[in-house]
């Protein structure tokens, strides 16, 4: 059934006539019996219908458009108020004649008339009896006919099955108010108080959703019986629609439901962000799935990317975790899958960056132009992992620089100094707050590459603690053989980094895990002599603190005899980062000069340098008086490169005591006990009386005592010191020597060679005794490092004495 809307005549729609039922009762029985007794008129005003079907009893509203219709009403309201009412064969007739309507129609009497502000007229109507159309006597102003009455056969009162009939027509009536979401629940009140059972009938048959055409043919059945059987018939198959129709809606409903909550939800929260000026979810999912077809990844990572994406898609904005799952699906779009940068193999291009850029340091250039060249004829190499070794501002930071000049590539640098987590090299796992990659993962994310200049700055600094050993995470990004898989810990991936160029540097080799050293290849970068650093001040540190204090060469010139003086006088370390605070103050000088309009030299003199930096301070290392016996000069390697050291020895009365002060290491105090034993041992030969052990105390010193000092390098140094001290003989002039000894007076090799070397050129040593293993040490050295120097290579302790002690005693000798 349907509810009762309004019906349309002449294609205008009418209003719900339910709001009309309270001023029109229910049809009794014996209402119906009053009608059926009335006289029918033997001729009638025809008012034609276009989409519907009038039933006796049935109260109805239309609205008449049509000028014949309006006219036909408002005769027939102002007379008898009966008029004929007939179905149309065809709605879409405008004016139909007699033969374009139906025969069969029902007898209406006017109930009410409402004119409209449209000029159209509402007419409320009730129907009273069928009627057949006998003839159609005129068409103008509208249609009138002759009619004749249609008996309708009914059963007795007592019919068993018509009366079951009927009880199935209110049950199945009942059912269809109950299935069909359009019919108000106050029709089924209706239904249950119809007492008259031809007008139940025609009720139901009135509202039940059927074409014009059944309704009329229902209409046009003159048994009861047979008529009730075809509503029946009627009722039973809407019923089953609409049980099959809800069962539908219901699946889909039940399929829907939460696709359509979660659709309307986002429709909101779309609204809202909009309204707030927030980013939208799904255009942002768009432009990440945009982003994704034009990564050049594989398909396993393009697989995993899309699960995530759609992961993200289903999840809830305002979450915490949408925005870790967010920032883990930009950094996939971020980092430079299988993006390479083009390598450049012009080798003498290379060559000439490197030279142009740093002075010396041939060992480290060679070895990049021959990985060039490498690269160059396979065009497929994994890159090496270099260590470059040496003291602090020898340009170890800088070269790496320089090399992604010369390849052509990206630079990345990173500083490990005091790192102690883990996580910073591999990352947090994304389900912990505040979750990021890793160092490693992110600086290729910044640098747009996959195969980067990388530099692992102060790698020898890593620390272990509670948080994990980064050191040892560091093993899989520096192994050639296992970083092609580098696994992060955030990005839950392998990533190749064996494209990646490692270069790190160190200070020390001695801090750095064994297993970790020997995935790199070490590249010693030693010190420079003083004529490298007043080249490196002339080329390079004195045009950039120039620039850096807005001068140029027009307003400050130091010449290269005040630069070297400025390296002799105030610098001491092996590179060159306090020379460069020296030169900053001379420019720093010029530049206030300039400022206050103060006469200043541009050409720097002499005096110049002791204005601004003060008197020499490290002067008095190459005027060390050896004219008192047991003062000998010892090389040393330190953390800021090669240096000389003295060591001193005194007797003092006593028992034979061995004291020995300076700060010294565990190693040197070791040295000094061996040589103190081996002199005992052997006092024949070094011409020394036994007595002397017993009635003197010896005390050996370094001095600088705030200095930590220790290694295995001052073992002949103190050996010759108590030789010359037992002896009372002076040690040769500008002699400096380094090695280890034993018991037995062998001379031991000892390393950092190269940097002991220009200490002592530093501090105009002539002569230098070395163990004639380091003898290889000194031919890798270039010539014009060793100008002005003579080796004395020596296997025994016996020829280092016979080198260093001379035969003349020092002027105050005690006699022993």
């Amino acid at each position: 059934m349907k509810k009762s809307n309004f019906l349309t005549l002449d294609s205008l729609s009418l209003q719900d006539f339910d709001e009309n039922a309270e001023l029109i009762p229910l049809m009794t029985p014996e209402d119906e019996e009053e009608i059926n007794n009335e006289a029918l008129p033997e001729t009638l005003p025809i008012l034609s219908l276009r989409n519907t079907v009038l039933f006796p009893g049935v109260v109805i509203p239309i609205t008449a458009g049509r000028d014949k219709s309006i006219k036909l009403i408002n005769d027939a309201n102002k007379g008898s108020k009966i008029i004929g009412v007939v179905a149309q064969k065809d709605e879409s007739v405008e004016n139909p004649s007699a033969k374009e309507i139906n025969e069969v129609g029902t007898v209406a009497k006017i109930l009410r008339v409402l004119k409209m502000p449209d000029g159209n007229v509402t007419v409320i109507i009730q129907g009273k009896k069928r009627f057949k159309v006998a003839e159609v006597i005129t068409e103008e102003p509208y249609m009138n006919a002759t009619v004749r009455d249609i008996p309708e056969a009914r059963p007795a009162q007592k019919n068993k099955e018509f009366s079951a009939i009927i009880d199935s027509i209110k049950e199945l009536a009942l059912n269809i108010i109950k299935e069909s979401p359009n019919i108000p629940s106050e029709a089924s009140f209706a239904i249950k108080n119809i007492e008259s059972n031809s007008f139940l009938i025609n009720f139901v048959s009135s509202n039940m959703n059927l074409t014009v055409a059944e309704k009329q043919s229902l209409l046009e059945i003159d048994d009861l019986k047979k008529r009730a059987l075809a509503t029946l018939k009627y009722m039973n198959l809407e019923l089953q629609k609409l049980e099959l129709k809800n069962d539908i809606q219901s699946k889909v409903q039940m399929d829907m439901s939460q696709q359509q909550r979660e659709y309307f939800l986002h429709q909101q929260m779309k609204t809202i962000q909009e309204e707030l000026g927030g980013v939208n979810h799904e255009e942002e999912i768009e432009e990440m799935r945009e982003r994704a077809e034009l990564k050049l990844w594989d398909e396993k990572v393009a697989k995993h990317f899309d699960k995530e994406l759609s992961k993200m898609q289903r999840m809830n904005p305002q979450v915490a975790e949408y925005s870790i799952q967010r920032n883990y699906l930009e950094l996939f779009l971020d980092l430079p899958w299988n993006e390479f940068s083009q390598d450049k193999f012009d080798l003498k291009r290379a060559k000439k960056i490197l030279d142009r850029e740093h002075f010396g340091l041939e060992d480290v250039k060679r070895r990049i132009i021959e990985y060039l060249a490498v690269l160059k004829l396979r065009n497929d190499m994994k890159s090496p992992i270099l260590c470059l070794y040496g003291p602090p501002g020898v340009g170890k930071t800088s070269l790496g620089k320089s090399i992604a000049e010369a390849l052509g590539r990206e630079y990345v640098r990173i500083s490990l100094g005091g790192l102690r987590d883990e996580a910073e090299i591999r990352g947090h796992r994304k389900t912990y707050i505040g979750a990021m990659p890793g160092r490693i993962i992110q600086s290729l994310k910044k640098a747009g590459t996959s195969n980067p200049v990388f530099v692992l700055d102060e790698i020898d600094k890593l620390t272990n603690s509670h948080n994990g050993d980064p050191s040892s995470a560091m093993l899989e990004v520096l192994d050639p053989e296992q970083n092609s898989e580098f696994y992060d810990n955030f990005l839950e991936m392998g990533y190749d980094l064996s494209k990646v160029m490692f270069i790190a540097t160190s200070n020390s080799l001695g801090s750095i895990q064994p297993a970790l050293r020997d995935r790199m290849e070490i590249i010693n970068v030693t010190g420079y002599t003083i004529e490298e650093k007043v080249e490196i001040a002339k080329r390079h540190l004195l045009p950039k603190q120039l620039k850096e204090h807005g001068l140029n060469d027009s307003h400050l010139k130091i010449a290269k005899p005040q630069l070297e003086k400025i390296v002799e006088g105030y610098t001491r370390e092996s590179g060159v980062r306090g020379l460069e605070k020296q030169i900053a103050k001379m420019v720093r000088h010029a530049a206030k000069n300039i400022a206050m309009e103060e006469e200043y030299n541009v050409k720097v003199t002499n005096e110049d340098i002791i204005e601004v930096l003060g008197r020499p301070k490290l002067e008095r290392d190459k005027y060390e008086n050896n004219n008192v016996a047991g003062v000998v000069t010892g090389l040393a390697w330190t953390s800021v490169g090669g240096d000389i050291l003295f060591i001193e020895s005194i007797l003092s009365k006593g028992k034979g005591l061995l004291n020995i002060t300076g700060n010294l290491g565990k190693v040197m105090k070791e040295s000094a006990t061996i040589a103190m034993e081996y002199i005992k041992a052997n006092a024949d030969v070094f011409g020394i009386s036994n007595d002397v052990f017993d009635n003197y105390n010896v005390h050996i010193h370094v001095p600088e005592g705030a200095t930590p000092k220790d290694g295995p390098s001052a073992g002949i140094t103190m050996l010759t010191s108590l030789v010359s001290l037992f002896t009372q003989k002076k040690v040769k002039r500008n002699l400096a020597m380094t090695g280890e000894i034993t018991l037995r007076g062998k001379v031991l090799p000892v390393g950092g060679i190269k940097e002991k070397i220009l200490a002592a050129k530093r501090a105009h040593i002539k002569e230098i005794i070395l163990c004639e293993e380091n003898r290889r040490d000194i031919e890798e050295i270039k010539e014009e490092y060793l100008k002005g120097l003579t080796f004395h290579y020596v296997t025994d302790m016996s020829e280092v004495i016979k080198l260093a002690v001379t035969n003349q005693k020092v002027s105050n000798a005690k006699k022993l």
